[in-house]
């Protein structure tokens, strides 16, 4: 098959690799309708992760099942379905927790870039929809594999409420998804911290009161003034970098939480505010499938529009352009047709 192959920083290529096979009974081989680029993937490209060169990348897609194991009973080859990026039995008990991010049987997609991808626990994974969808449904469909149910992740780990203050930290996709899902929630004020007209635009749309361009300590100081002095009841840490997290915690009032969904790097954690203002963290890898079935109903009935995040949508064959103009902050993210 066609895959997308990362092999130094700023490398990336189209290349021939095997068809993925079904090599266990849990398994389920997708044929990829639709896959994107992530903004985690930018630290591989960036060259922040260890890079295996000719490795697939892309954890992100909706497809046609092609084939399944033994063991998968509810779906069946034609199927349209969404695909977790983390793969989980839905079974064990983690999972009956609600914490399907750390299912005993974790998987990963990790050739959403590509023709087809293989499902490595597909019966407690894959969500199908009520036939095939339309064409201008798929964005939004794809985002449920990973941003908007991460963006939602960071919502209900932040604990927003009804009526309450929601400050967002991050105008990627899950950013901005972030933002959806606290408008969703209730948050009366939802505050969106962006520097970037085209993406504080499509924070309006999902629900964001308040744009707050500053940063740092006039950030801190601009939150505050749209919250009488307070700060946050719930902040979302959407970036994973060392600046943002410092950054939400300066916006959170005390006795808040942080959500952090953004994958960490370098990030050192401000302990003595967070003691002394009682402020609490949680979050980190999202358990896509607990959330599916609820943000697909909301995406089917026409409450969230979370493709409203793609501004490019690309061929295969230029995926390599896909990375440049994300990296260069150029779209915000790329959908990529097989």
């Amino acid at each position: 098959m066609r895959a997308t192959t990362i092999h130094a920083p700023r490398d990336i290529r189209v290349s021939d690799v095997p068809d993925p096979t079904i090599g266990a009974p849990t398994d389920a081989v997708v044929k990829v309708v639709a896959g994107c680029i992530c903004g985690s993937d930018l630290w591989s490209y960036r060259g922040e992760n260890d890079i295996d060169a000719g490795s697939t990348i892309g954890h992100e897609c909706v497809g046609v099942v092609e084939a399944v194991g033994s063991e998968v009973t509810s779906f069946a080859p034609g199927d349209f379905v969404i695909v977790p990026f983390d793969h989980c039995d839905n079974t064990c008990a983690h999972c009956r927790a609600g914490m399907q991010a750390a299912c005993e049987n974790l998987g990963f997609t990790v050739s959403g870039q590509a023709e087809y991808a293989l499902v490595t626990q597909a019966e407690g994974s894959l969500v199908k929809t009520d036939g095939t969808p339309d064409d201008a449904m798929i964005p939004s469909l794809l985002t449920l594999a990973d941003v908007m149910a991460t963006g939602w992740h960071a919502a209900v780990s932040a604990g927003v409420r009804e009526g309450g203050t929601a400050v967002v930290v991050g105008d990627g996709a899950v950013g901005l998804c972030g933002v959806l899902a606290a408008s969703v929630m209730g948050a009366e004020t939802v505050i969106a911290m962006s520097r970037h007209e085209p993406r504080q635009a499509i924070a309006r749309q999902f629900g964001a009161t308040h744009i707050v361009a500053e940063r740092g300590d006039e950030g801190a100081e601009a939150v505050r003034e749209l919250t009488r002095g307070v700060g946050g009841d719930a902040v979302l840490e959407c970036v994973g970098n060392d600046a943002a997290m410092k950054q939400a915690f300066a916006v959170a009032r005390p006795g808040a939480t942080v959500g952090f969904v953004g994958v960490p790097h370098g990030v050192e954690l401000p302990i003595r505010r967070m003691f002394q203002k009682n402020i609490g963290l949680a979050g980190g890898m999202a358990p896509v499938r607990q959330y599916l079935p609820e943000l697909l109903k909301l995406v089917q009935d026409g409450t969230i529009d979370p493709g409203l995040v793609f501004d490019a949508d690309l061929p295969l064959a230029e995926v390599a352009e896909g990375y440049r103009r994300m990296d260069e902050r150029e779209a915000i993210k790329v959908l990529i047709r097989p």
